[in-house]
């Protein structure tokens, strides 16, 4: 391969096989233009989100509202574009409370798990601090699974 400036219009139409044989200088090149337009294209995106909620934020939540409804899936129409609205739900639940709702449950000799999910955990910082005999009692309870690799790049004597 010849060496060239791998930019990302480049990179698109190459093979991940075609860019991991990619000389080095042209591999740290490509990976810095990537950033480069990452950095400059994620701003535009927030800003490009927001004028569209300006423009169409609040027509569709009328039409939500209107509709009975509070989240949900809104249309909106401005002219020749069709705008589809969509504003999720998200539900928080105070584990405190919780926690007491189910002491209650139990007091009152219910099963918790007919009315609430539970997930115990334990965090990795307060297990590797445990006594060996103590992991051991918790070592069948426990996986260890590869969440996903980073790898940075530098140069001898300095950043890429």
């Amino acid at each position: 391969m010849k060496d060239l400036t791998l930019y990302p219009a480049d990179l698109a139409n190459m093979t991940v096989a075609q860019l991991a044989a990619a000389p080095i200088q042209d591999f740290l090149d490509a990976e810095r233009n990537v950033d480069e337009a990452i950095a400059f294209l994620k701003p535009l995106r927030a800003k490009l989100d927001a004028a569209k909620l300006q423009r169409y934020g609040e027509q569709a939540r009328s039409v939500l509202r209107d509709s009975g409804r509070d989240f949900g899936t809104a249309h909106v129409n401005d002219g020749a574009l069709h705008v589809k609205y969509e504003l999720p739900k998200k539900v928080t639940w105070s584990q405190p409370i919780l926690k007491e709702m189910a002491e209650r449950i139990v007091a009152s000799g219910d099963k918790v798990e007919d009315y609430i999910d539970i997930k115990l955990s334990v965090s990795e910082s307060r297990y590797i601090n445990w006594p060996p005999a103590m992991q051991q009692q918790f070592a069948a309870a426990r996986t260890v699974e590869e969440g996903k690799p980073t790898i940075t790049l530098t140069l001898d004597g300095g950043a890429a």
